[in-house]
């Protein structure tokens, strides 16, 4: 176990403290972004909530991947197998599908719920 395991892995149990609360802000954008579609708003309204969202969600992945990475332990920011194994671990596993759906989610936004504005073309004269 190296010291730069040590200092990386007390920084992800720091950052994993927030994840609470990030995922909860994540939550409130989501619900913005719902209420905003419901109601039939404007896209550039839509697409400023889904950045938004986009940014929460970006968020709480990260501090998420930090919980994940401090669940596994010290040991597993040097050696691969040991990552291996704390996957397998009731917590690692949680992390894990945490860590998963986020992800999924974080790209389902990108790809459908963040709409492009048209670009106005110059006229050629």
């Amino acid at each position: 176990m190296s010291r730069e395991a040590e200092v990386r892995f007390h920084a992800d149990q720091e950052i994993s403290k927030s994840f609470p609360e990030l995922i909860e802000k994540a939550r409130q954008a989501e619900s913005v972004v719902h209420d905003l579609r419901e109601a039939d708003a404007p896209e550039f309204e839509l697409r400023a909530a889904g950045l938004l969202f986009d940014k929460a969600l970006t968020d709480a992945l990260r501090a998420a991947e930090a919980g994940q990475r401090s669940t596994f332990g010290v040991k597993a920011y040097d050696d691969r197998i040991a990552r291996r194994k704390a996957k397998a671990t009731p917590d690692g596993a949680r992390w894990t599908a945490e860590v998963d759906k986020l992800r999924t989610l974080r790209e389902e936004n990108r790809l459908t719920g963040i709409p492009t504005l048209p670009r106005l073309v110059p006229s050629a004269r």
